[in-house]
């Protein structure tokens, strides 16, 4: 059981979200402060024990719809999608039996349920009071949009179901969307409980230590930390979340929404978008050469993807697609191609076949790894050219994503928010999309950052990546930086990690060259990856990426040493 029991007399005092409230047949006027759905500091263990599934009725028609970016859609989108999960409780922790991506069949949202909470207040009636986080994830793109719900049990019965969202991390199309609906619960029937039960005991017991970024001044009070320093330059409405990770401890800030701080903050799902460039694309190259050699990455995508036919694939590489350097484009101009018809048609895309028509379809300029230009599409075709690579290898029953999940992921700690994709065909079953679609957690991406700065690749007791291809994807080796990039600032771009370099003309206070790899995803999404072992992760969605403010806090910590 988790180690955070609750011992509260259950007296709290309630004016929203009442038993009455939650019993009676109305509809929400609007949302209401998300504290309403926080576990109080007087919750008393709970009564009672949830094991069954949980069916929201009549979703598809109830509620209300408020936008806030992106203007109203057509009514079918301002709804629930059909929600049903199955849960089982251990302690207090109300969890999920499926975790990360759940694919519903509706046209419009998929879903995620995190782990939430279930305890006892004085004015429920002798009920179980109940909340859990969940997020609807728009079909065929990577938004996610957060909200909370709760609800009332009792042995068989079940409460009406109150649910918001208040919070999102998407660039394009933001909202509120609230309603009050009639639920059943089901018992039972929740094969290998037990074992879920265990396996998220586990998973909390596995979590990194964490402590609020104002702790960072506290616990290392001769550095002179400016703490103001982070979430400089992004607008406080658009900031999904931060943390730092330093010294083992993950100093996480809150994830403030549009009623106040989102209450199960640490389970909040983040979109990757393109920080999947890096953690998915570039990583599963490093795993493939820790497993057969780094030559891996020089075998031709046209001899693993047989759609890649035709002299523009004669010569272009794994590394090359992952560089974003494949010598096949339509403009030269800074992402010019990343915002053209021809991409547009690429992510609009959801079966296969028209994804890899997309992604193929850019004419031949230059020879490969001569000139950088970004594709989201390169990143698809390099895991599909990887796919193949370990195919060929471990047999047709292997898959790239499931080799990351399951061989770095999993051993790194990465918690199941985390551990699944998105896919073409709107399917499990699916293609990952390589580029983006993946989701996380603030624990789930420090571990991520840990595994690749502090940990030098190693996961579980084993080497999984490779070190020496590790050490360019983070410009430590002088002789592989990868490709620059164009542009009004020079990065390096390198296995799908981007890097630029510091000197004392950034900062006086650096007194030696360094490099700072950082993975970079759409609407303003950071993960900096520092030479001297820590990491910051930010996440917006109004395309603002400030996040250099904070290496010169890191460092006050330990000074930054040279990588190339």
């Amino acid at each position: 059981m988790p180690d955070d029991r609750l011992t509260g007399s259950g007296a709290v005092t309630r004016s929203v979200l009442t038993a009455d409230q939650l019993t009676a047949d109305l509809a929400p006027a609007a949302t209401v402060s998300n504290d309403a759905f926080a576990l109080p500091e007087q919750a008393a263990r709970p009564h009672h024990t949830f094991e069954g599934t949980l069916t929201l009725d009549g979703v598809a028609t109830a509620g209300d719809f408020t936008a806030v970016r992106g203007g109203t859609p057509a009514p079918a989108r301002r709804h629930l999608p059909p929600f049903s999960v199955q849960l089982v409780q251990n302690g207090s922790h109300l969890v999920p039996v499926a975790r990360g991506v759940q694919y519903t069949g509706s046209p419009y949202w998929n879903l995620a349920v995190g782990a939430g909470r279930a305890w006892s207040e004085k004015g429920d009636r002798g009920q179980t009071r109940a909340a859990l986080p969940f997020a609807l994830i728009q079909r065929n793109a990577n938004c996610v949009h957060n909200g909370v719900l709760t609800f009332l049990f009792k042995n068989k019965k079940i409460s009406n179901v109150r649910y918001q969202i208040t919070s999102e991390t998407c660039q394009y199309f933001q909202f509120d969307m609230w309603g009050q609906v009639s639920a059943t619960y089901t018992p039972g029937g929740i094969a290998g409980a037990r074992d879920i039960r265990n396996a998220y005991a586990a998973e909390v017991a596995d979590r990194l230590p964490t402590k609020p970024i104002s702790a960072l001044a506290a616990d290392h009070p001769d550095a002179g930390i400016d703490l103001s320093a982070f979430g400089r330059g992004i607008t406080p409405g658009a900031l999904s979340t931060q943390g730092f990770l330093y010294d083992g401890v993950n100093y996480v800030g809150n994830c403030p929404t549009r009623q106040g701080d989102y209450p199960f903050c640490g389970q909040m799902l983040l979109p990757s978008y393109s920080t999947a460039k890096s953690a998915f694309g570039g990583v599963a190259l490093l795993r493939l050469a820790q497993k057969y050699g780094p030559g891996v990455a020089d075998e031709l995508v046209r001899d693993h993807v047989a759609e890649a036919s035709g002299s523009s694939w004669n010569d272009v590489t794994i590394d090359h697609a992952l560089d974003m350097a494949t010598g096949n484009y339509a403009s030269a101009a800074y992402q010019a191609d990343e915002g053209g018809p021809t991409m547009s048609a690429f992510l609009g895309a959801e079966s296969y076949a028209d994804k890899m028509t997309a992604a193929l379809s850019f004419p031949h300029r230059a020879a490969p790894g001569t000139v950088w230009i970004y594709h989201t599409s390169d990143t698809f075709l390099a895991t599909r050219a990887m796919d193949d690579v370990l195919k060929d290898r471990a047999g047709s029953d292997a898959e790239i994503f499931a080799m990351l999940r399951d061989e770095v992921l999993k051993p790194a700690k990465v918690g199941p928010d985390s551990l699944t994709t998105l896919r073409t065909g709107n399917s499990p079953t699916g293609a990952p999309w390589g580029g983006y679609g993946m989701f996380w957690t603030q624990d789930d991406i420090a571990k991520v950052a840990k595994l690749l700065t502090v940990d030098g690749g190693a996961a579980g007791g084993s080497q999984v990546l490779h070190p020496g291809l590790l050490n360019a994807t983070l410009q430590k080796d002088p002789a592989d930086r990868g490709v620059t990039t164009t542009g009004a600032i020079p990065f390096h771009y390198n296995n799908g990690f981007w890097a630029q370099d510091f000197s004392s003309a950034d900062n006086p206070a650096f007194t030696s060259t360094f490099s700072v790899p950082f993975m970079s995803g759409f609407g303003g999404i950071t993960v900096a990856l520092m030479p001297n072992g820590s990491s910051y992760y930010v996440f917006g969605d109004n395309n603002e990426f400030a996040w250099r403010s904070v290496i010169a806090e890191s460092n006050k910590l330990a000074p930054m040493s040279g990588g190339h």
